[in-house]
């Protein structure tokens, strides 16, 4: 029975799955500073690899949205992205891993649930329906969202590598983005029967699974 918004009753569907992503001590021990550096390298490198699916993911969305308003909003994100994150990686790989980082992160492979992550994003993009591909978008970014706001204010400012991963997922801009995010899919659910439904649930639970995972990764040698 749906009690409120599609995307909510998609959050209450991932349960406590969602609830391990948004307080996991990776994103606790980030805002504190504290996190080991060795960790937070592995993260980074592993993370900056979904870079190019995440833009395939982002820009089928703009591609099949429903009209030329539903699509502005993702072109801005798609030039922030490409922008001001992909920046924020370059300095942290020089500050974390020196001069040879370009070197040192090729010789590093993807983690399982990094090569998943990648397949699930470029499959729907591929292959899924609007809901399907907005579901994994929405599980990204909001879910990024949710633990950012839970850290921000108690988030430690004396390092730029652990503080702007913060900054970048939290504020109005960010919230803004996650909120149009989740309006595109309440939008899909409106002309989705109950088959739809139920991919466009799969896939955000799956992504909600990879999303714990990914955090989990970082602190496996």
């Amino acid at each position: 029975m749906t009690i409120g918004r599609f995307t909510d009753d998609l959050l209450l569907s991932a349960g406590e799955k969602w609830d391990r992503v948004v307080n996991h001590r990776f994103t606790k021990e980030l805002a504190a500073g504290t996190i080991d550096r060795k960790v937070l390298a592995r993260y980074l490198i592993q993370d900056f690899r979904f870079l190019d699916a995440f833009i395939i993911l982002l820009a089928s969305v703009i591609s099949n949205a429903r009209s030329l308003e539903d699509r502005i909003p993702g072109c801005q994100f798609l030039a922030h992205i490409s922008g001001a994150e992909n920046t924020y990686f370059e300095r942290c790989f020089q500050k974390l891993l020196g001069d040879l980082h370009e070197k040192h992160r090729k010789e590093i492979p993807n983690h399982d649930c990094t090569s998943e992550f990648i397949n699930l994003m470029v499959d729907v993009s591929r292959k899924g329906s609007l809901g399907e591909m907005l579901a994994v978008l929405v599980v990204c970014e909001w879910s990024y969202l949710s633990w950012a706001q839970k850290v921000l204010n108690e988030t430690n400012r004396e390092d730029f590598v652990t503080c702007e991963w913060v900054d970048l997922h939290s504020g109005d801009y960010f919230e803004g983005v996650v909120n149009y995010l989740r309006g595109l899919l309440d939008q899909e659910a409106e002309f989705a029967d109950e088959v739809e439904k139920e991919k466009i649930k799969r896939a955000f639970l799956e992504a909600v699974e990879l999303e714990e995972r990914f955090f989990e990764n970082a602190y496996n040698v």
